[in-house]
Order: C-alpha cells, then structure tokens, then sequence
C-alpha cells in the first residue's frame, strides 16, 4: 500500500496518524525537489525513527515507487500539503491504474500559512511559480497570472522555485513586472512560515530591495485591492520583522 503523508510545516507538524503510519511501513522515502526545507533532517529523522530516503524528481516521476507498493507498505513524505504538487497526484493515477491501495494524510501547507498574514483567503486568485531564470530563457508566464488576478481584484500568492535565492526572485519579478506593464507597489515576503524562523514583511518594492535577511523557504504575495481589515493588518507588519 502507498501512502502519501504530510509532513506540515515544521518539524514536529506531522500528524499522531501520520507517525503511526509511517513506523509501521516497510520503505520510507522524503520527496525532496520541490521546497528548500526549513529545518534539518536530523531532527526528522530521530522523530520518524527510520531510515529516510532522499526521492528526487526523477525517481517519483519513474513510479518505481508504485512497484514498491504493489509488495509492501511504502510512505512517501512530503513537506506541507501532499498533493500541492502535481507529480503527487500523477502517483495516485498510477496507484489506481496498477490497483495499488493508497492513502492520503493531509497536513497544513503555505496555502493555509498564508492567512497569518491578514490577506482573507478566499480573496486570493490563482497561484504562481516562479521558476528560476537561466541565460537565455526567462520564463515570465507566472506575472499573466498576477495580471489576471488583478483584474478581478485578487491577490497573488507566488511561490518561488526550490534554490532560488531572495535577490535573484526580485530581479525577475521586477523584469517581469516591467514587461507586463504591471507597477510593483507593496509586496508581502513570506519566510518560513510554521517554523521557529518565520517571518512577516509588508515592504514597498524599494525598501524589499535593501532587506537582505530573507531565508528560505520564502513566498512572495503580490496584494489587491484590500478590505478595510486586511489594511489594518498589513500595516503592522510595515518596517518591522514580525
């Protein structure tokens, strides 16, 4: 049987279930491609009590982990939500395909974390990944996205790809911003939500690109028109390190 668990947002947020579940599989394998982890895996690794293995995109995208399943009780963890990323729901297809059982344990991801902020969540439109930029090709289809959702008034959550360092996403986001005709105002950056090191910051454009303390893993949140009680949250996390 395969199960695929969430691990939540720190390293304690794996659910009673989830640990049981996971002590009690045979093959335990961490999805490891698609956010730069918070925390070190040695605390996780004396939690869970069980050898870890590294999957990387290339082996989940194989589906040898489906074969696995077929013959014993394997676990796949993934950092946050389970099924944010696509290749996870590309293993469920396959599990029912191949009559493999599987399970889903849900936990928290960046899509619940990001309420803290005060931004009302049902306000939010659709979510952009920002890949990072190589020469010669830089993709900008995530600021379309932007674009669209302000033209309904929504706010734009942004999720930066795995490596991707601060000053480098502010570089492309403002290329991008530029060449979609979009003026940056006020930007909200998202570090580490969950964990011990998380942190809120409500900048202008020009005062984000001075701050140099932004760790990973960190999201960018592009906001929209807002209601009079997310104003008078995001005014509290203006010039300060909340």
């Amino acid at each position: 049987m395969l199960y695929i668990i969430g691990l939540g947002l720190n390293v304690d947020g794996i659910s009673k279930y989830g640990l049981e579940v996971v002590k009690r599989c045979k093959t335990v394998y961490l999805e490891n491609y698609t956010v730069d982890f918070p925390y070190p895996m040695g605390p996780l690794k004396e939690l869970i009590d069980k050898k870890i293995n590294f999957a990387d995109r290339e082996f989940v995208e194989s589906l040898k982990i489906i074969d696995e399943a077929k013959k014993k009780d394997v676990a796949l963890l993934v950092y946050g939500s389970p099924l944010t990323a696509t290749t996870h729901i590309s293993l469920i297809q396959e599990a029912k395909n191949c009559d493999v059982r599987y399970k889903v344990i849900y936990n928290a991801s960046i899509l619940d974390a990001v309420a803290e902020t005060g931004l009302q969540i049902y306000k939010f439109g659709k979510i952009a990944s920002m890949p990072a930029w190589k020469e010669n090709y830089e993709p900008d289809s995530f600021m379309e996205i932007v674009k669209e959702n302000n033209s309904i008034n929504a706010h734009s959550l942004i999720l930066i790809d795995i490596g991707l360092d601060f000053e480098d996403a502010l570089v492309q986001l403002k290329k991008a911003a530029e060449k979609h005709k979009i003026k940056l105002k006020k930007l909200l950056i998202c570090q580490a939500l969950g964990t011990k090191d998380r942190k809120i910051l409500y900048r202008t454009i020009e005062e984000v690109e001075s701050y140099t303390g932004v760790k990973k893993p960190y999201c960018i949140i592009i906001p929209s028109k807002l209601h009079f009680i997310e104003k008078e949250m995001l005014e509290g996390f203006m010039g300060k390190e909340l």
